[in-house]
Order: C-alpha cells, then sequence, then structure tokens
C-alpha cells in the first residue's frame, strides 16, 4: 500500500519531467508574413519653406517715428497706396517757420510795390531784417511755449509774455514796411519779388522733406509681411514692409544628398501645412539642385517647386512638409522593410523552407515608406521572417506562424 502511494506521488513530477524535456526540443515560434504584388508608390519624405515668386521689400530713407500703419498684413493693396507714415522729429516746424517766411516775405512785397525813395532803404531794410529775425525767433519761442502749455510745462504768463513780444516784434515789422512802402524803388520791387520766390522754394523743400514720411506701396500685391508699427523708431534702411504676388509661390524643398539620386523633374509633390490640418496643394518639380548647402546638421539640395495659392493660407515664410512621388512600380513583388537584414553587407532575409529558417541574399528596387521590392531572390507565395526576439541563424528549426 505504501508502495502504491508512492508511485502515485511521482506520476506528477514525471509528467512535468516530461512535458519539460518535451518543450526544451520544441523549435520556437517565429512569425511570417507572404510575400505579394501589389502598386509600389515610392515617396520621399521631406521638408522646406514657401517663398514669393514676385515681391519687393519696402524700406524707410530717412530715420523717423512710425505714426500711422493704415494697412494689415494679408491684405491686397495697389500701386502708391499709404504702407505707413513716419513723423521725423523737427519736419512739421520746419514747415511752419519756412511758410512765416514766405508769408513775411509777401507781405513785404506788397509794400515794395507801392514805390518810395531809396534813400531811407537801407536802414529799414537793416532794421526789417533785423526784426524778422526776432520775430522768427520769437514765434518759435511762443509756438514752443504754447506747446508746453497744452501740456501744463509752462505758465499762462509765460506764454501772454511770448505772444506780446511777438505782437511788438509783428507791429515793428509792420510800422517799417508801412514806412518803406513810401520810399522803395523798381530795384527793392524786384529784389522782393526774388525773396517771394527764394522762401517759396523753402517751403517746397520743407513740404518734400515732410511728404517723405509717407511711405507708398511700389508696386501692387499683397501685404504678406508687416514688422512697421505704430509708435516704432526705424533708422535708414529698415524694412517697413513686404509686398508681393501669393496667389502663386515657390516652395524650396529641402532634399538630403543622399536622396537627390532620386529626385527627377516633373515628378509631382503634395505640400501639406501643419498649421492646416487636412489641406494639401499640389505642385511638380521644376528644377533640381545647383548646389549642396548647409541645413542645421544636415547636407541638403533646395528642390524648387510652383504651387497654386487661391486663398492665401500659405505666407511665404512657412515651414512646410513635401512629399515627393519618385516612383510607381505596378505588379511589384513586395516585402515589410522590417524583415530585410545585413549580414556581412549583403541584404537578405531569412526564408521559411520545411519548418526551417534559410538565409537568402535579395535585391531591392524601389521602396515606399513601409515596404520594399524585391527584384531577385524571392517568388510568388514565398514567406519570409518578421523580427524576433529569437536570434536565427540560417537552418535553425522553427514553428511557423503565418500573419
Amino acid at each position: 500500500m505504501t508502495k502504491r502511494v508512492f508511485l502515485l506521488a511521482l506520476a506528477p513530477i514525471a509528467v512535468l519531467v516530461w512535458w519539460a524535456f518535451h518543450h526544451k526540443n520544441q523549435p520556437p515560434e517565429i512569425t511570417f508574413t507572404r510575400v505579394h504584388r501589389e502598386t509600389l508608390v515610392s515617396n520621399l519624405m521631406t521638408n522646406g519653406k514657401v517663398e514669393p515668386i514676385e515681391w519687393q521689400d519696402v524700406r524707410v530713407d530717412n530715420q523717423g517715428l512710425v505714426a500711422r500703419v493704415p494697412v494689415k498684413e494679408g491684405q491686397r493693396v495697389a500701386a502708391g497706396a499709404l504702407i505707413a507714415l513716419l513723423s521725423e522729429p523737427g519736419l512739421k516746424e520746419e514747415l511752419e517757420e519756412a511758410e512765416a517766411r514766405e508769408a513775411s516775405a509777401k507781405a513785404n512785397l506788397q509794400t515794395l510795390t507801392a514805390g518810395g525813395r531809396s534813400s531811407e532803404l537801407a536802414k529799414i531794410d537793416s532794421d526789417l531784417i533785423r526784426i524778422h529775425a526776432e520775430h522768427d525767433q520769437d514765434l518759435r519761442e511762443y509756438n514752443s511755449l504754447h506747446r508746453l502749455q497744452e501740456k501744463q510745462a509752462a505758465t499762462v504768463m509765460e506764454v501772454e509774455v511770448a505772444h506780446e513780444k511777438l505782437r511788438q516784434a509783428e507791429l515793428e515789422i509792420a510800422a517799417l514796411e508801412k514806412h518803406r512802402a513810401a520810399i522803395v524803388s523798381k530795384e527793392d520791387v524786384a529784389a522782393g519779388k526774388a525773396r517771394v520766390d527764394e522762401t517759396a522754394a523753402s517751403v517746397r523743400l520743407a513740404q518734400a522733406h515732410l511728404g517723405q514720411g509717407a511711405i507708398h506701396a511700389p508696386s501692387s500685391g499683397v501685404v504678406y509681411s508687416l514688422p512697421a508699427r505704430p509708435g516704432l523708431f526705424l533708422n535708414a534702411g529698415d524694412l517697413v514692409a513686404s509686398v508681393g504676388n501669393i496667389d502663386h509661390l515657390r516652395v524650396r524643398v529641402y532634399v538630403d544628398e543622399p536622396e537627390l539620386g532620386r529626385v527627377q523633374v516633373g515628378q509631382p509633390v503634395k505640400i501639406t501645412w501643419d498649421g492646416l490640418s487636412g489641406r494639401s496643394w499640389q505642385g511638380v518639380v521644376e528644377k533640381r539642385p545647383v548646389e549642396i548647402v548647409p541645413l542645421g546638421t544636415r547636407q541638403v539640395g533646395e528642390v524648387q517647386v510652383t504651387i497654386d495659392n487661391p486663398n492665401h493660407d500659405l505666407v511665404p515664410g512657412t515651414n512646410i512638409n513635401a512629399e515627393i512621388r519618385t516612383n510607381v512600380v505596378e505588379n511589384a513583388l513586395t516585402i515589410p522593410k522590417e524583415t530585410m537584414h545585413r549580414e556581412y553587407g549583403v541584404v537578405g532575409v531569412y526564408l521559411l523552407q520545411d519548418d526551417r529558417v534559410v538565409w537568402r541574399p535579395v535585391k531591392v528596387g524601389a521602396a515606399s515608406v513601409t515596404r520594399a521590392q524585391i527584384v531577385q531572390g524571392l517568388k510568388d507565395d514565398d514567406a519570409v521572417a518578421l523580427p524576433s526576439d529569437r536570434a536565427m541563424k540560417s537552418g535553425d528549426a522553427v514553428s511557423p506562424v503565418m500573419q
């Protein structure tokens, strides 16, 4: 009885030992996939940047403070449209002083045309020159104090004193011109006319200086860049805006140097932008690169593509994604890329033959993102091993699992 109980206790242990021995000698399970035929589209995925085909940068000739910007980014403007208005310190005052001198010269000429004696002209002219200079100085002081008063930086009394001083100068001028009207010669009248012409020229020059603060569009187009903002001080040569035609855009597609051999003129290109999901723009390769240039850590060639942009969704400077269709192979024999290995410099796969894996070198043709065309080494319905955490060598027995 004791012997029977002992044997019954050993039975489970024996079964466990048998299972472990049998399992240890069982070939490992390896997943395989069948080679099959399909239309293989080979795409080259990369990036690029959008730029206008036709554009002009608008820059300032003179420094000044941006007083007004009547346009917005994305706005279409006609040639000559006002883009920005600069306020250069002192220009307005310069014009006001020139206009005051012109008005004085005209008044003086009007007095001179009354005629008179020449004997007293020298002293009167000397006095007029002196008092006109004083008047101009008084006018500047009065205008300055008046502006300060508006800002509560000057008193009413100071302004009234300056105004009285200016009025006294005007009275002296009026008195001298009245006196001179009776003693002016024809030569004096001619000189007065010349003075009017001179001051009128000064007014025109001051107006021209003031007008230089108006920045106009050099051509019609869309304002796609507008760094100028009200209150911003610009130096001569600073950029105010960029105006161009963005109905059609050029895309510079950056292709890494090893991939350039796949790119040919006429190949379709699909452009997408992360900022506008679901939209795409179509173009073709128009120009291959003429040089290799550094781009960060990459060495790239710049492939040129032109796209239509009727809704102006893309603006110059946008970073885009590009997909160049480099090849289309009909009825291609293909396998997943991850099934290929490189051993001793040779590309190949592990092929299933009679429940064993056999190393088979292959020749690769076109490729997509996930699959590769096999032009030599495999045939229809062959099964190749997918990546496994088990090391394999040619001739190993396996338990195949088909995917």
